[in-house]
């Protein structure tokens, strides 16, 4: 790996306190180049503009993806990643479905922990708080040529974050407008899934709703996601959620929601969720709680769900009657070095880079 620290640490002007998510960057960014049927160097960087032009093929049609995780820091310091192993797996399959080539897990393990290890001190520590980190795939070879490009990037960049939602939301549970289709890239972390939400969401948003469930292409009878999350439901004490497919995300937070509530007991069903069966279970009381799972959210729990251009109000339930915030704070409480991690998924970031 080539490193080249920054001259000029912008640590000193970032408040933990007072700052914007997605919109604060850290000092450096990891970058790596494809070109000639081989991935170059990875490099460590200062965090900066690149050099592309408006002819690249990744923005004009579309070979991009991308993964989203975090690192979390404990009180005395530590540095923890969250299964980044399954972060890799999915990249790659998002570049595979996408024509672009996969990197390699040297690459992509040794870029995030030397990225992380020397802008550790980006990452705040307290409640809610981490650094949410991006790697991305996306083709820049500058021709208008609808065809594979062949030349790409992988970079790796991040931000420091706090919590995304701090109250519960209301969602629109779509009747129109699908996320995916059965042969399309809605397992894939693609970056053109999340253009073609923003216009559907916009108009939830239009009718008072913070979020729409995705329901499938075909019937619309069924549940899928939620906005950017996955998504889960409590009837009575069993929680439901679909099964990944071709159209639904295999996401990393929704597998360990799964594992921990086996840990604790919990019966789950990960099978099809049919609309009206959850709209039938709001009106006769079993509708306990709905709730969305994503890395950068963790948990969204929702207050009211609209269909049909009606709103169905959900139960308030307590912390200690909701299994949404059970799970959630199982979750935390591992990665953040809070409580024992019995599935290994905790990945200590050693200070590799200290004399660098």
């Amino acid at each position: 790996m080539i490193i080249q620290k920054t001259e000029n640490s912008r640590i000193s002007t970032f408040d933990p306190n007072n700052f914007s998510f997605g919109n604060t960057f850290i000092d450096h960014m990891i970058i790596c180049e494809y070109e000639n049927g081989k991935w170059g160097d990875v490099k460590l960087v200062p965090y900066g503009p690149l050099m592309f032009t408006p002819a690249m093929m990744g923005i004009n049609y579309g070979q991009a993806c991308f993964e989203g995780m975090k690192a979390y820091k404990d009180k005395d310091g530590q540095v923890f990643l969250f299964r980044p192993e399954k972060n890799f797996e999915r990249i790659n399959k998002s570049a595979k479905r996408l024509a672009m080539p996969e990197i390699s897990e040297e690459m992509f393990l040794d870029g995030l922990k030397a990225l992380v290890d020397i802008d550790r001190d980006w990452i705040p520590f307290g409640e809610g708080m981490s650094l949410y980190i991006r790697p991305l795939i996306f083709a820049t070879e500058e021709a208008l040529k609808a065809r594979v490009a062949n030349k790409y990037m992988f970079a790796i960049v991040a931000t420091p974050a706090k919590s995304y939602y701090a109250e519960p939301v209301s969602v629109k549970i779509s009747d129109h407008y699908s996320r995916a289709a059965n042969g399309g890239v809605g397992f894939a972390k693609a970056a053109g899934n999340y253009a073609a939400s923003f216009y559907p969401t916009q108009l939830a948003i239009e009718e008072g709703y913070e979020q729409i469930i995705w329901t499938d292409d075909s019937t619309h009878e069924y549940f899928e996601e939620s906005g950017t999350m996955n998504v889960f439901v409590r009837i009575n004490d069993t929680i439901y959620t679909p099964p990944t497919s071709e159209k639904i995300l295999d996401g990393v937070t929704r597998d360990s929601f799964i594992q921990l509530a086996k840990r604790r007991g919990i019966e789950v069903k990960v099978e099809p969720v049919k609309v009206k069966e959850v709209i039938e279970a709001q009106k006769n009381g079993s509708l306990k709680e709905v709730w969305g799972v994503g890395t950068a959210v963790v948990t969204t729990v929702f207050q009211a769900l609209g269909y049909n251009c009606e709103k169905f109000p959900l139960p308030r339930l307590s912390d200690e009657e909701s299994y949404a915030v059970m799970l959630k704070n199982d979750l935390v409480g591992i990665q953040t070095n809070l409580e024992e991690d019995p599935f290994g998924w905790r990945v200590l970031v050693d200070h590799v880079l200290e004399t660098v």
